[in-house]
């Protein structure tokens, strides 16, 4: 049954808090975590905060499209000591959205459910995660589905593995903290070959292009002087792919725990330290609902890939207010690149990510 109340919603968020901090039982994102697939595409319910994060690119003949399909689940209680299955465990949230690019629309919707009664779930070893009827998995063949419906907004894709997946950060975590344990497990799968249909405003389209996924599991992220984060997945015309996010601080500066990777065409990665990269926030859009001001234009620059780039939405509206599920208001969205990569051009699409502008300090949902 899906939470018709955003009261309800943000209630049990709160109680999800509250009660997983106290409960010691959760295992931290420590170093010398070993990934192995298919099996780390699947759940891992020692861990209190996991999501499993879709972005994509895609074309239907002359119109472009984006979209985003996100499960989160925040643990309750990782030993509920009622045995009934309606016992409070976790708590799975979806993000659902589809950018008209080529018509300058934005549309998204969220669900909120409890594990437990079968409304929402995730396996472990195999790989699904659904919330209600919206869903992702792996079939058969190891290609990823994606199904989600509300209203006149319709996904449903087949999704290729493309390259290998790649592992951020050093030593199987990426840091975001001083405090051990403030951490994460952190893979992409950064060029995912992707066909389906997509419906839109009683309109259905096949479409096709390159999708992005990122699993990320931990218990403890963030800390209290970070406000929130820039994240962006970029997937460049030559076949190489960037994942980067900055953290900032409380006191405007750059928390020294930013990172990224640097996927060659090939499938190698390289790791980036907060020092290998600059990121320069430039023209804002005014959100009129949540009044944030989000910056869609970047500059970004990439020394040792002697990488300069310019970054741009084509659409400036794609804000998600989730007050019935995570309780966060951020930006997430298509962009196109373009700049030069030792001395070339180079083009390419991607997503980028925003938090912390609108409300209060994104780390009160990760620490």
């Amino acid at each position: 049954m899906l939470f018709k109340s955003a009261k309800i919603a943000l209630l049990l968020v709160s109680l999800a808090s509250g009660i997983a901090w106290a409960d010691s039982a959760w295992r931290q994102a420590l170093p010398g975590f070993g990934f192995e697939f298919p099996r780390d595409h699947g759940s891992h319910p020692a861990y209190k905060i996991e999501w499993w994060y879709y972005t994509g690119n895609l074309s239907s003949g002359g119109k472009r499209f984006g979209y985003q399909l996100t499960f989160f689940r925040i643990g309750v209680e990782s030993q509920p000591k009622n045995p009934s299955r309606w016992a409070v465990r976790d708590l799975f949230m979806t993000h659902f959205a589809i950018t008209n690019i080529s018509g300058k629309q934005y549309r998204f919707a969220e669900r909120m459910n409890r594990a437990g009664a079968g409304w929402a779930g995730a396996e472990s070893g195999h790989y699904r995660v659904w919330n209600q009827d919206w869903e992702a998995r792996i079939d058969a063949q190891g290609k990823h589905e994606l199904k989600a419906s509300d209203r006149d907004m319709k996904l449903a894709l087949v999704l290729s593995e493309g390259k290998r997946p790649v592992i951020h950060g050093v030593r199987g975590i990426s840091q975001k903290g001083n405090a051990a344990g403030n951490a994460s497990h952190y893979y992409s799968l950064t060029r995912m070959p992707t066909r389906g249909t997509l419906s839109l405003g009683g309109e259905t389209y096949p479409v096709e292009g390159e999708s992005w996924m990122d699993h990320e599991f931990g218990t403890s992220f963030l800390e209290k002087e970070q406000t929130g984060w820039d994240w962006f997945s970029l997937q460049f015309d030559d076949g190489s792919d960037l994942m980067l996010f900055q953290l900032r601080r409380s006191d405007g500066s750059l928390d020294r725990h930013s990172s990224g990777t640097w996927i060659g065409a090939d499938g190698k990665s390289l790791h980036i330290g907060v020092d290998d990269f600059i990121l320069r926030p430039g023209e804002t859009w005014r959100s009129e609902a949540s009044g944030a001001r989000y910056p869609v234009n970047w500059e970004m620059e990439v020394p040792k890939q002697d990488l300069r780039l310019r970054l741009s939405t084509p659409v400036e509206n794609q804000e998600l207010r989730t007050e019935r599920s995570t309780g966060v208001t951020y930006w997430e969205g298509a962009v196109e690149v373009l700049g030069t990569r030792t001395g070339r051009p180079v083009s390419g699409r991607g997503y980028l990510e925003m938090t912390g502008y609108a409300g209060p300090a994104i780390s009160e949902k990760f620490r």
